[in-house]
């Protein structure tokens, strides 16, 4: 069974071929690598863009791939060159944008949870907006270092090899990441 496959075993079955061996990959990593790209972005349109070329990127490299990595390492460190080149081009950091959901249709007619109640979704809302806004304010490598392992579920080994640091500087800056983060976020409790 493809699921139960380790992501380079899949990887490796792509690059020799094997077509449902990508799509299990993409199904695996495309949430938590679009959620990294739309924290760096600007605009949900950049990282919808920088998605599909970082996916076409793969698709490309397929054929030379070997397992020097774990697949999310490299997979982010495409998505982090690719961030670098991106920000090369606008001359700076682009700022956040955040979108705004809307919502369709009728309320339903039974009573929604507590937990879905006006009340909990606006408190929710505003420590996410809270929580967006920290880490928007982090420095450009802490909160790269942050989301690769908030999102991408990298260990600080991996972040230093997928931004190209060494280990005590991808650890360094995620602790200052969550340290300030925490300082940020210690009166929404």
């Amino acid at each position: 069974m493809e699921e139960s496959r380790t992501d380079e075993t899949l990887m490796l079955a792509y690059r020799d071929g094997d077509a449902a061996a990508f799509e299990v990959l993409y199904a695996r990593h495309r949430g938590r690598l679009f959620r990294y790209l739309l924290h760096q972005c600007a605009r949900r349109e950049q990282a919808d863009e920088m998605f599909q070329e970082v996916w076409m990127s793969v698709i490309r490299a397929r054929g030379n791939y070997e397992v020097s990595a774990k697949f999310t390492t490299w997979l982010f460190r495409i998505a982090h060159n690719r961030l670098i080149d991106g920000y090369r081009a606008r001359g700076r950091l682009a700022e956040f944008e955040a979108d705004a959901t809307d919502f369709e249709g009728d309320p339903p007619d039974h009573p929604a949870p507590t937990s879905g109640q006006p009340e909990q979704l606006y408190e929710r809302a505003l420590v996410a907006g809270n929580m967006v806004a920290a880490i928007e304010a982090l420095p450009a490598p802490q909160r790269e270092a942050f989301l690769l392992a908030a999102e991408g579920g990298l260990t600080v080994e991996e972040i230093g090899n997928a931004t190209g640091t060494g280990y005590e500087t991808a650890k360094s800056r995620l602790r200052y990441a969550y340290a300030r983060l925490r300082s940020e976020l210690r009166d929404l409790r």
